[in-house]
């Protein structure tokens, strides 16, 4: 079982090959692929976490789409001031597929 831990954003996220992840918004074309950093690959019983060989581990990911996450309402409320403030959210995403890890 070969997976890697990549860095995606502010997140670390855990893939192996044919994994769909769902990433912050990436600047890149649906079919376009993407090379995203590993900060850790476990390859069966050998766990790689040096900088320097983890610098040579390429993880290669295909965009299939831009999308939008769930809405967030942001609500700020002072009692007695008569302070009330309301806001929505929705954070653009990109769902990738993990293509090969080397």
């Amino acid at each position: 079982m070969v997976y890697a831990v990549v860095r995606a954003g502010g997140r670390q996220e855990k893939v192996s090959v044919g994994t769909i992840v769902v990433l912050d918004r990436q600047a890149a074309k649906v079919g376009e692929t993407l090379e995203l950093p590993a900060v850790l690959l476990v390859d069966g019983d050998a766990v790689t976490t040096d900088a320097d060989k983890l610098a040579k581990v390429t993880v290669t990911a295909e965009v299939l789409g831009e999308e939008r996450g769930p809405k967030i309402v942001i609500q700020k409320f002072k009692n007695k001031t008569g302070y009330k403030k309301r806001q929505g959210h929705r954070q653009d995403l990109t769902r990738v597929k993990v293509t090969g890890i080397k």
